[in-house]
């Protein structure tokens, strides 16, 4: 008997094929020894990055940052092939015939990420709020012909050509309402379950009942962080375990697909903390590099005397946009030419910034010692 719930024989004759439904949530776990020392690890690790919020002398431009990277990442496990760099030149409005069409999608992410963060500070989590962040997620790109912001109406299916050849078989449409209002219900459930086992669950159920027709595993990874800080376990969304998933990812979904043929709900949550736990201190560990790279370069910036103000203006705007223009500088300082050339020059001399276009015209300039904080 698997415990997630029951393979059902849909149609008949050559067009046969088996659809998954899973049980109502919660699911009874068996915590052993491992899953609990995986727990006290995650837990530990969780509070320490939680603590970087009192550390950190602005917490924005951390979590700037990390949800481009998060963003990025989470695309890249459903195929995408734009890269972080692609996001930093599209938001910076930099002009590069390199930048990949597909980085619309990663910045759709990014807009559905801080409306739904913004959406749970007056609301409740609802799957009105999901279907909300799924049509932000699928505004204008790849998959906005796939009902965005509605559940399926129809059969859909993971891997494969056909059905009678797919990796995975999602419930029937008829059996989405009856799932999803579980899992509502789960989500706002009071239970002496700690909240990561309840996570981990959260996801993999609504991966298993795959609400969509496109975008299901970039809404399941975005409700990850959604809950945590939901459950405020996290008072900032400084989670983003999409680096771990695409690391590991065909272990990510044999994990997940394991829960269904194999009842395999421990490993999985077993993987599934690990990756919180690894994610966590890595994170932590991201902080204390950037907080010793500020340093560093205020303190170069502090040995420009009369531009050391207006450097200062500037290595602050580079936390959030990293890759700079002569005219940002301009906007952002208040000088004019030449004396924003003149600074972006000394920020180079000092090492700060790099040139990284060449061009004599519209030059691009990177806090790469920053950036690759986060590649």
């Amino acid at each position: 008997m698997n415990r997630a719930g029951t393979y059902i024989n849909q149609l008949q004759g050559d067009i046969q094929y088996k659809a998954f439904v899973p049980n109502p949530l919660p699911y009874e776990v068996k915590v052993d020894e491992t899953l609990q020392h995986l727990l006290s690890k995650a837990d530990l690790a969780l509070g320490r990055l939680d603590g970087i919020t009192e550390i950190l002398p602005d917490v924005d431009f951390f979590i700037f940052m990390y949800t481009r990277k998060e963003a990025t990442l989470s695309s890249q496990v459903e195929g995408t092939q734009a890269t972080f760099a692609d996001v930093l030149k599209a938001e910076a409005k930099i002009e590069d015939g390199e930048i990949h069409k597909d980085v619309d999608e990663i910045l759709n992410y990014i807009k559905a990420l801080g409306y739904g963060l913004k959406k749970l500070e007056q609301l409740p989590f609802s799957l009105r709020l999901i279907k909300e962040i799924h049509a932000t997620l699928l505004k204008g790109v790849r998959g906005e012909a796939r009902t965005p912001g509605e559940f399926r109406k129809t059969q859909n299916w993971v891997g494969g050509a056909t059905i009678n050849t797919a990796r995975f078989v999602p419930p029937p449409s008829h059996e989405l309402m009856r799932l999803l209002d579980n899992l509502e219900k789960f989500l706002h459930e009071h239970t002496r379950a700690p909240i990561l086992i309840k996570t981990g669950l959260i996801h993999s159920q609504f991966e298993t009942i795959h609400p969509f027709l496109d975008g299901n595993g970039r809404v399941g990874r975005l409700l990850i962080t959604f809950y945590l800080c939901q459950q405020r376990v996290l008072r900032r969304p400084l989670l983003y375990i999409s680096e771990f998933f695409k690391m590991h990812r065909q272990e990510y979904y044999d994990r997940l697909n394991a829960v269904r043929t194999e009842d395999g709900i421990e490993d999985w949550l077993k993987f599934f903390i690990e990756g919180v736990a690894i994610t966590a201190d890595k994170a932590v560990d991201t902080t204390r590099k950037i907080l010793k790279l500020r340093e560093r370069d205020i303190h170069k910036v502090m040995i420009l005397n009369r531009a050391s103000i207006r450097g200062k203006i500037l290595l602050d705007f580079l936390y959030k946009a990293p890759l700079v223009q002569i005219k940002t500088v301009e906007r952002v300082t208040g000088l004019k030419n030449p004396n924003a050339i003149a600074l972006v020059s000394k920020f180079v001399k000092l090492g700060i910034l790099k040139e990284i276009t060449g061009h004599k015209r519209n030059r691009v300039f990177s806090y790469r010692d920053y950036i690759e904080l986060f590649e």
